[in-house]
């Protein structure tokens, strides 16, 4: 274990000192592991499963977006109402709301949960999922598109008088002034790895998301982030991480349980029970084809990232995993914590369990750790105390036996 993650030993100074927790919010309990034919929305559980997120201490819950999925903005009104604390985070493609439409919509959301509302803006990276819903705009268009898109949403939120507008991708007269938000705004989130992402993202967004990667290239790109939104003169925007915890009692157990999640999720995916757009195909998005080139060069990464939960979905969606005991997979959140990111998500393969397992044993020991922190200035001990893989003698015999 190097000496830099020692008890005692300072915080790096990109650390960041507070951390806030996402999950997805899931409509029913089919899942990678057991997909389970269903209509779409089972109310009974989901309500459960959100408040199960509020009880654990979870910060923001994801309503994801796909032509074939429930409608984001009318669950998110669901989470609002259901929930006093979590924050709804509307995803939504700027092909499928006008971003006038799509102002009033979140500030009316923000609203009715009294200034709880965020977006995530997703410029689509699959052809055949846009033109689904009737978008043909090509892809090296599309963020441009939302580039364009976040300054009318900010402008729709904050002028006091009528504006009009003729851009290249939208076009109105005299508008204004529009419904306001609970508060001054609502913060944007971009996700995404192409260089179209990274300028878009790093120049206009108040968040930006990464899937999960060895900490070197996360740390790296979170510096690309950063000098973006510096050059442009703006605040630096948070850095949100998603990860896929998979836990047990100990770290043998949990990468047991790792090897027959990749087992499952495979023949999922394999069989087209799951993800629309999961397929033999090289994916056209950057995030996806590096997840890919990961798991083909290492199974294991750092102190617990596993990449070939990724490699079994043919990268579609966030899918890579941390894996460990409570403790270890709280030390690799703590590790990419370190290098800037605020916003960590963590949802997991065995949806509603999951969610109870990290509300009870992981995230009370992140914020256990940030409190020694700020209380001491320096490393708690739990980073120390579990290095996982980084463990001179790490070799799984369960991870070995699948190889």
């Amino acid at each position: 274990m190097s000496a830099n993650l020692e008890a005692g030993s300072p915080i790096p100074t990109t650390a960041s000192p507070e951390v806030e927790f996402i999950s997805l919010s899931h409509l029913n309990p089919s899942t990678e592991l057991n997909p389970i034919p269903t209509r779409g929305i089972d109310r009974a559980w989901f309500r459960r499963y959100v408040r199960t997120l509020e009880d654990g201490g979870f910060d923001y819950t994801l309503l994801p977006y796909g032509s074939d999925g429930a409608d984001s903005f009318v669950v998110a009104s669901a989470v609002g109402q259901l929930t006093e604390r979590i924050r709804p985070i509307v995803a939504v493609r700027p092909n499928t709301a006008p971003p006038l439409v799509a102002a009033q919509k979140l500030a009316t959301l923000d609203q009715l949960t009294e200034g709880r509302a965020v977006v995530h803006l997703i410029s689509g990276g699959n052809d055949a999922e846009q033109a689904r819903q009737g978008d043909y705009l090509p892809k090296e268009k599309r963020y441009a598109r939302t580039s364009e898109y976040i300054d009318l949403l900010r402008r729709a939120w904050t002028e006091t008088q009528p504006f009009s507008h003729d851009g290249e991708f939208f076009r109105f007269d005299d508008f204004g002034p529009g419904f306001p938000p609970y508060g001054a705004t609502i913060p944007i989130s971009i996700g995404g790895q192409s260089d179209a992402a990274f300028q878009v993202g790093g120049s206009k967004a108040d968040i930006f998301g990464f899937w999960a990667e060895p900490l070197n290239d996360v740390r790296s790109e979170i510096e690309r982030v950063l000098a973006i939104a510096d050059a442009a003169g703006r605040p630096r925007p948070r850095i949100w991480v998603t990860f896929r915890p998979i836990i047990a009692e100990t770290d043998e157990l949990a990468w047991r349980k790792a090897v027959r999640y990749v087992d499952l999720i495979g023949k999922t995916f394999s069989a087209g029970k799951y993800h629309r757009r999961a397929s033999q195909a090289t994916p056209e998005n950057v995030g996806s084809q590096r997840a890919l080139a990961f798991a083909e060069r290492s199974d294991v990464y750092d102190r617990a990232l596993f990449t070939r939960t990724a490699a079994a979905t043919n990268g579609a969606g966030a899918a890579t995993a941390l894996v460990g005991s409570p403790e270890t997979v709280a030390a690799a959140i703590l590790d990419y914590i370190d290098i800037g990111a605020s916003l960590v998500s963590i949802r997991g393969y065995d949806t509603l369990n999951d969610a109870i397992d990290y509300g009870r044993y992981v995230l009370p020991l992140v914020r256990q750790e940030l409190a020694h922190r700020r209380a001491t200035g320096r490393r708690g001990s739990l980073q120390a105390e579990h290095p996982g893989a980084l463990a001179p003698d790490f070799a799984p015999p369960a991870l070995a036996a699948a190889r």
